[in-house]
């Protein structure tokens, strides 16, 4: 019997794509058929891997298209621990307009809307935003700062990966060959936590950041509480700070611990000379908004429950 059976179909392929594209009705036979040919890549939203395709960079052999799972792998409920469920197959644009996520993770929602433009919301899928494994990406250390986890399943079964444990480099993850994430979990956070997204681009706010800042605290009478400090871009993966945490978390907040912290970040970390800066330029850059995103954070609202 064909891998096909009956779970699994050929499709008309998209517009410009002259390659074997397969739409499989369900994730075991789209594991299958990803694991049968290691030329073989998942196709969802598309909007990373079409640009690969167009540049040369990436010619894969087959195309295993998603969107017969859209009705399992999407959605956003909340599960038996609480948590936000948030389907891989969700698009960015569902969760910007999402009540629910705007209830539990503005922070999110208020950085979706720089995210690309419109149509590209529409079409790209939080599961290609994170398995992409680009560090040039604005959620990645909000949910990282947050305490994601995220759910993947392939040849070998399932599991769940921490997000600080995902992305291991430059386009990089720990997803294995045949693995696709199916979707990311983001715990309850305490009520009274402040939040903000900052981000930095060489160009216009849409485009993807040179530098993104994520930071959460709670405010325990005049001190700070449970800190949690994320970058991205300015290296080859989003990284939180555990330092620059420990030496706000119990403090009161004030302009010269936020320039110490600030001082303490640019050293903490090894930028990556890139488009959008030099290594000293993207010190510097971390510098001067990793003080101004926890500026930003004192002033945004604390998370309510209910």
């Amino acid at each position: 019997m064909s891998i096909l059976g009956r779970s699994a179909r050929r499709a008309n392929p998209p517009e410009g794509v002259p390659l074997d594209y397969i739409e499989p009705a369900t994730l075991g036979v789209a594991v299958e058929l990803l694991a049968s040919d290691e030329a073989a890549r998942p196709l969802g939203g598309g909007t990373a891997l079409m640009l690969l395709m167009r540049y040369g960079f990436l010619r894969p052999s087959r195309l295993v298209g998603l969107r017969r799972l859209a009705s399992d792998l999407g959605g956003i409920s909340v599960n038996d621990r609480h948590e936000l469920r948030l389907g891989a197959l969700t698009t960015l644009r569902d969760l910007e307009l999402s009540r629910q996520v705007a209830r539990s993770a503005p922070v999110l929602v208020e950085a979706l809307h720089i995210v690309g433009n419109v149509r590209v919301r529409n079409a790209a899928t939080l599961g290609g935003h994170l398995a992409h494994g680009d560090p040039h990406q604005d959620l990645p250390p909000i949910l990282l700062a947050m305490g994601a986890r995220a759910h993947a399943v392939g040849p070998r079964g399932s599991r769940w990966i921490p997000l600080d444990q995902l992305n291991l480099g430059y386009y990089q993850t720990a997803l294995e060959p045949a693995e696709l994430l199916t979707e990311l979990a983001l715990p309850v956070q305490p009520e009274g936590t402040q939040g903000s997204y900052t981000k930095f681009t060489a160009v216009s706010a849409e485009d993807w950041p040179a530098l993104g800042v994520a930071v959460f605290f709670r405010r325990d009478q005049d001190r700070l509480a449970g800190v949690r400090l994320a970058l991205s871009a300015a290296m080859d993966r989003p990284q939180r700070l555990a330092g620059v945490e420990a030496m706000l978390d119990g403090e009161r907040p004030s302009e010269s611990l936020f320039q110490a912290a600030a001082e303490t970040a640019s050293s903490a970390v090894e930028p990556m000379a890139d488009g959008g800066g030099s290594t000293a330029y993207k010190r510097e850059m971390i510098r001067v908004h990793v003080r101004r995103a926890l500026e930003k954070t004192m002033r945004a609202p604390a998370l309510r429950s209910g």
